[in-house]
């Protein structure tokens, strides 16, 4: 921590600079047109006769997960940092539920995270399905099981995705984050020197400046009844503020894309009765349920806690959220049920409106303020790819932002984060939409075409109806939608009726086709690849063709490993050789570090190959790059074999031989990558590959290396 006491750098020109930016923008509101060019590696001072105020590298507003995630990572690459949060108190609302493999995997890395969540998340057979019925004790009109075989062979990764709900995941987080030393405080609790490693609650983001070395941001809080300013001084914010960001507002940053895709109430309650109803009689996950009284969609986050969620749409402004009180949310709850429960207990009413949009940028003002997670992108919940996008941000940006400040890159490698993670949520908002509209096909297929409700609404919205009171407005689109749910009568929705025999075939080949809401998708999960960045082609070759990016229809693409650069390291077993006889199997993901800044370089135990190593040893150190090698042994290598490794590689001495352990139905490494035995991999901190060549193909193996370590760290110094 450094203490701004001195004074020496904020000249009164500076201060001058920074009063009439404060004229001029609404809470501190700036154009990202900032002149200069300002090195956030740098330290920060205070002006003179200022009041002292804290300076932290890295500042981080918001403490959700994606918040929370990026302060452990960050503490573990030895940045300092601390996290503003303007509630008081942490939301209990379950939230977001699904963790996808790809998250699971960086979860592994945080001090047992991965195999905490799975020791206490429910048993897959509860919550693997989706099921669609007319009540939660009536019948059931479908059921889509979501797991396959090979979620659980550990075949294409080390670990499976899991179903545990965000606040939970907070508590397990928290807990990681006091064993690094931070502490939760409110505003009256933090008053001393020491400003790392805090989480101070109720401190809410209401103004960010430039200056000559960095920002100066300006808090606001409720200390005894009173509003209390404070001010921080850091090299980079972060903002994980959420969709409505304040950060994002105040460095005025737009979203693109689609707003309004729906309006819902989310309501969490808990019935005991129910959980144990559903877990003897039809467990899963989502229930999405059609009855002529009321529609809604139930996440079970625990059944064997029966605690849960319901999301029920609604219309504004004929409804408003005030119609879904206590009372009304529970006889919403009893007709979706299907009987008098008598343990229902209303926890929290909360509204929200979906949306599908991306952040214009996501750095701004000389690479010093970043958006992250709903910050930066805000999906529909279909997919699960919310929180799940924003814990990956977390895990490009963390080690960017640690390499920059250490300086081993250079202040531009943060502009990478924006060239690779922006793309991937496009990507993901377009699939989420389309796999929301999926799930509007079901209540299609039933009679109740969201789009025709959308079109009534409309209808009762405009110029021509507008001229009736509210309250006739109100019970005209209430009195449409209860003729359009009659439709899922009993009398009309069975196999006797025509009508209702047609609209149960179309449901029963929505469901057979796989058209229905999709949970999993593998190849985006796994197989999501950067097309530029912090990535080198060989030379004269393209990363990628341009038609690669253009893949953005829903189909349930399996993941095929790829050792492109840009796309995450391919997961093999494989065994570490001169150790222990027990020889205990582990990941390649293994090979990378989550405690510390180093690239992996992967070779094949040949001369060439070897060689290439040496020269990337020797880079490495001029550019005072920390490297790992790993040589990579065929199945069935001895302990004996392995000894070239040392004597090859000296004196370099950050190396690790280990050998494949392969299965009977699996290939070998370097078929795996599809690559030759000559292949050799460097892999970023983040698992992703940065580079890859054949051994044999280089000419001038120094000359190369340095090509490669410049573009991946946007060095200029040692420029050819």
């Amino acid at each position: 921590m450094r203490s701004v006491a001195t004074g020496l750098i904020l000249s009164r020109k500076l201060a001058d600079f920074c009063h009439a930016c404060s004229r001029r923008r609404v809470l501190g509101r700036f154009s990202s047109s900032s002149s200069g060019t300002v090195d956030p590696r740098k330290s920060y001072g205070g002006g003179r006769g200022e009041k002292e105020v804290p300076h932290l590298p890295v500042l981080i507003v918001g403490a959700g997960p994606v918040g929370l995630i990026l302060s452990i990572l960050l503490t573990k690459l030895g940045v300092k940092c601390s996290v503003l949060e303007k509630s008081v108190v942490f939301s209990r609302h379950p939230q977001a539920h699904f963790i996808n493999n790809r998250t699971m995997e960086l979860f592994r890395k945080l001090d047992g995270l991965a195999e905490e969540i799975q020791s206490l998340e429910p048993p897959v057979d509860l919550w693997r399905r989706f099921i669609y019925c007319t009540s939660l004790s009536g019948p059931v009109l479908g059921s889509v099981d979501h797991m396959k075989p090979q979620d659980f062979d550990k075949i294409v990764s080390p670990i499976s995705v899991a179903h545990f709900s965000q606040y939970k995941l907070m508590n397990l987080v928290l807990q990681r984050l006091e064993k690094l030393g931070f502490s939760v405080c409110s505003p009256s609790e933090i008053e001393g020197s020491i400003w790392d490693r805090k989480i101070l609650m109720g401190h809410e983001c209401i103004s960010i400046h430039p200056t000559n070395e960095g920002l100066k941001v300006g808090t606001s809080y409720l200390k005894e009844g009173k509003m209390e300013e404070r001010e921080f001084h850091c090299s980079i914010l972060v903002g994980s503020d959420g969709a409505r960001s304040t950060v994002r507002k105040l460095v005025d940053i737009d979203m693109k894309g689609e707003r309004n895709l729906q309006r819902l109430v989310s309501v969490h309650f808990l019935s005991k009765d129910l959980g144990q109803y559903l877990l003897h009689e039809r467990p899963g996950m989502l229930f999405f349920i059609f009855n002529p009284d009321a529609i809604g969609v139930l996440v079970a986050h625990d059944l064997d806690q029966g605690e849960f969620v319901l999301q029920i749409p609604y219309y504004s402004p004929q409804q408003k959220i005030e119609d879904f009180s206590f009372k009304v949310c529970e006889q919403i709850i009893l007709k979706l049920v299907g009987w008098k429960l008598v343990d229902v207990q209303v926890l929290d009413i909360k509204p929200w409106v979906m949306h599908a949009e991306v952040a214009e940028k996501y750095v701004s003002h000389n690479n010093r303020v970043i958006l992250v997670g709903d910050a930066a992108h805000r999906f529909p919940p279909a997919g699960g790819f919310g929180m799940n996008t924003g814990i990956q941000d977390a895990h490009n940006l963390a080690w960017k932002i640690s390499s920059m400040l250490s300086g081993i890159a250079s202040p531009s490698i943060i502009r990478t984060y924006e060239m690779e993670r922006r793309p991937i949520a496009i990507y993901n908002t377009l699939l989420s939409v389309e796999n929301f509209r999926a799930a509007m096909s079901v209540p299609a297929a039933l009679g109740l075409d969201p789009a025709i409700a959308n079109s009534v609404h409309r209808v009762i919205n405009s110029s021509l109806c507008s001229i009736l009171p509210p309250s006739l407005q109100k019970f005209a689109l209430e009195g449409i939608f209860s003729i359009g749910r009659a439709q899922l009568s009993e009398l009309i929705l069975n196999e006797n009726n025509p009508v209702g025999s047609l609209r149960l075939s179309r449901l029963k080949k929505i469901f057979d086709e796989g058209k229905s809401l999709q949970l999993q998708f593998p190849a985006e999960d796994l197989g999501f690849c950067y097309k530029e960045g912090a990535l080198v082609a060989e030379c004269g070759e393209k990363i990628w063709e341009t038609e690669a990016s253009s893949v953005r229809k829903r189909d349930l693409r399996p993941y095929i490993p790829c050792a492109k650069p840009g796309c995450r390291l391919p997961h093999m077993l494989i065994n570490a050789l001169k150790e222990s006889s027990a020889k205990a199997s582990f990941s390649t993901l293994d090979l990378i570090s989550g405690d510390k800044i180093e690239f992996l370089l992967i070779i094949a135990p040949i001369k060439e190959s070897y060689r290439l190593a040496r020269a990337s040893t020797m880079v490495a150190k001029e550019f005072d790059v920390p490297l790992k090698v790993c040589i990579i042994w065929p199945k069935g290598s001895s302990d004996k074999n392995v000894n070239s490794s040392e004597k090859e590689l000296e004196p370099w001495k950050n190396f690790i031989d280990v050998e494949e352990a392969i299965t009977p139905t699996s290939k070998s490494w370097w078929e795996l990558c599809q690559m030759s035995s000559n292949g050799v991999i460097l892999v970023r901190p983040d698992d992703h590959i940065a580079w890859r060549t054949e051994s044999s193909s280089i000419a001038d193996d120094f000359l190369e290396l340095k090509r490669v370590f410049n573009l991946l760290l946007g060095h200029d110094k040692f420029l050819l």
